[in-house]
C-alpha cells in the first residue's frame, strides 16, 4: 500500500487572553450562585463542584509558540493544524501539541572513509545547513526526524564521493572531481539531500564540503604521485618557455644579421641556450678562446 504525504495546514488558535481570565469569572460566579441558594437547592454545589473540575480541564488548553517555533495540533488522533504564529493561545484540552522547531540547525557528519569512483579510499566530511519546511511531514512522516537527517546526509555524502573521482585528470567517465570542482560537488550534494529529505519536510539551506583527503594507508602514495605530476607540468612549462626564446633568439640573429650561422653553428646555441633555460642548477660560464671546432 503506497504511503501517503501528509500537508501542513495552518490552524487558527484562539487566543487565551478571554479565556484566561473568563474561566476563573466563571468559576467565582457558580460557587456564589451555590452558596446564595444553599439552603434551597443545595445540589448546586455538586454542579458548581463538577463545573469546577470542567474548568480545571480546560487549564490544558493553553499553549505558548515561542518565535521560530510551531506546534502541531492533534484531536483524538486527527491533525486539526499547525499553528506558526508567536503568541499565547487556547484550544480543545484533549488536543496533543507537538512542539516543532523552525529554526536552522547544523549537521556537521563525521570523516567518512569511501571509495572514490576509482576505488581511491578517501576520507570526506560536510556541513549540512537545514531547517523544517513542513511541519505535518517533519511530524508524522518519519519516526524522528533528525535521526532521519543524520542517516540521510550520511548516506548522501556517501553517494557522492562515489560518483567522483578524488582529483582533476584521473578520469574521462566523470570529469568532475572532488577537489577540483568544489561548487559542482556542493550543488549535486545539495541536491541530493533535498531529494531524500523532502520526505520528511526537510528543507536544505546550504551544503560545503569540511573535510577531504586520502585516507591514510594511500596518502604518502598519491601525495608522491601529486608532486611528481606537478614537477612534469612544471618542466613541460618550463621547456615551451625555453623553445620559445630560442625560436626568438634565432629570428632576431637572422633579421638583424648580427651573425651569419650555419646549420651546426644554431645547433650548438640552441643546445647551449637550452641547457641554460632549462637546467636546475646554476650556469658555469666556459669562455672558448679558440673556434668552434678546436
Amino acid at each position: 500500500m503506497e504511503q501517503t504525504h501528509s500537508t501542513e495546514t495552518t490552524f487558527r488558535a484562539q487566543s487565551a487572553w478571554p479565556h484566561i481570565f473568563g474561566l476563573p469569572l466563571i468559576a467565582i460566579a457558580v460557587w456564589v450562585g451555590a452558596a446564595l441558594q444553599a439552603q434551597q437547592r443545595p445540589w448546586l454545589f455538586a454542579v458548581a463542584g463538577v463545573t469546577t473540575a470542567v474548568l480545571v480541564v480546560c487549564l490544558c488548553g493553553f499553549f505558548i509558540v515561542t518565535p521560530n517555533h510551531s506546534r502541531v495540533l492533534v484531536l483524538f488522533g486527527v491533525y486539526r493544524g499547525t499553528v506558526r504564529r508567536a503568541g499565547f493561545y487556547w484550544t480543545n484540552p484533549f488536543t496533543s501539541k507537538h512542539s516543532v522547531s523552525l529554526r536552522a540547525h547544523n549537521v556537521a557528519s563525521e570523516k567518512i572513509k569511501v571509495n572514490d569512483l576509482l576505488g581511491n579510499p578517501i576520507e570526506i566530511g560536510a556541513v549540512i545547513v537545514w531547517r523544517v519546511h513542513d511541519t505535518a511531514q517533519s511530524t508524522f512522516d518519519v519516526e524522528d526526524h533528525e535521526k532521519y537527517v543524520d542517516v540521510q546526509v550520511e548516506t548522501a555524502i556517501r553517494e557522492i564521493a562515489k560518483a567522483h573521482p578524488y582529483d582533476d585528470g584521473q578520469t574521462e567517465e566523470n570529469p568532475i572531481s572532488l577537489r577540483g570542482d568544489t561548487s559542482a560537488v556542493v550543488a549535486e550534494l545539495t541536491h541530493e539531500l533535498q531529494a531524500r529529505l523532502a520526505r520528511a519536510g526537510i528543507e536544505v539551506l546550504e551544503a560545503r564540503i569540511s573535510h577531504l583527503a586520502y585516507a591514510p594507508e594511500i596518502a604518502s602514495a598519491m601525495l608522491q604521485r601529486q608532486q611528481a605530476t606537478a614537477i612534469i607540468a612544471a618542466r613541460q612549462k618550463i621547456v615551451e618557455g625555453a623553445v620559445s626564446i630560442v625560436e626568438q633568439a634565432l629570428a632576431d640573429l637572422g633579421k638583424k644579421r648580427v651573425i651569419e650561422l650555419d646549420d651546426e653553428r644554431k645547433a650548438t646555441l640552441v643546445g647551449n641556450l637550452l641547457v641554460v633555460l632549462c637546467g636546475q642548477s646554476a650556469v658555469q660560464p666556459i669562455i672558448n678562446t679558440g673556434s668552434l671546432y678546436t
